[in-house]
C-alpha cells in the first residue's frame, strides 16, 4: 500500500468519529519512521480544540486503528489542533483563507520558484482548473492546485499590536 492509501484509509475511518464530536478533520499525515510509523491527525472546530478534546479523540482513534489494523507495524498517534501553521489541504481551506499569509509548496518550479510566500488573494476556477492567486512582494502568482505539495497559513506578528 502507498503512504497515500494509508492515510485516505486512515481519513475514512477517524472522519465520523471527530464529526461525531462535533469537530472537522482538517487532515491526517502518516510518516514512516525506521522503527515505527508515526500517524497525525489534525481537527479543529469554531470554538477551538481544547486537550481533554485531543485525548477522546485520540483514545477512540487508537482504538479504531488498532481493531482495523491499518497500518503494517507498531506507530505513534499524535492528535492536535491544526496550530498557528495551519495547513492548506482542502479547498474549502483555500476558500476560507483568503485574504491571509500564507507559504506554498509546489512540485515543480513556477517562473524559477518552489516556495511562494504572500498573501492568498484567490481560490478560483480558470478554463476548469483550480488556482490559487498568490501575491508575493507586490507580484501575483497564479499557482496551479494541480502542483502545490504543501501550504500553510503563516502566522504574522505586528510589533506593534501583537500576534495576529
Amino acid at each position: 500500500m502507498t503512504f497515500q492509501a494509508y492515510k485516505d484509509k486512515i481519513k475514512q475511518l477517524v472522519e465520523p468519529v471527530i464529526e461525531s464530536e462535533d469537530m472537522e478533520l482538517i487532515d491526517v499525515e502518516c510518516l514512516k519512521m525506521k522503527s515505527r510509523w508515526i500517524v497525525r491527525i489534525y481537527m479543529d472546530r469554531e470554538a477551538g480544540v481544547t486537550l481533554d478534546d485531543c485525548c477522546e479523540i485520540s483514545n477512540q482513534v487508537g482504538d479504531i486503528l488498532d481493531i482495523h489494523d491499518v497500518l503494517p507495524g507498531s506507530y505513534t498517534l499524535e492528535v492536535s489542533s491544526p496550530g498557528l501553521a495551519r495547513p492548506l489541504v482542502r479547498d474549502k481551506d483555500f476558500m476560507k483563507y483568503r485574504g491571509c499569509k500564507v507559504h506554498v509548496r509546489v512540485a515543480e518550479k513556477l517562473e524559477g520558484i518552489k516556495n511562494f510566500r504572500g498573501k492568498l488573494v484567490d481560490f478560483c476556477e480558470e478554463e476548469g482548473n483550480k488556482v490559487l492567486v498568490v501575491n508575493m512582494a507586490g507580484k501575483v502568482y497564479r499557482i496551479p492546485r494541480e502542483l502545490v505539495v504543501k501550504a500553510n497559513l503563516e502566522y504574522e506578528f505586528d510589533a506593534d499590536i501583537g500576534p495576529h
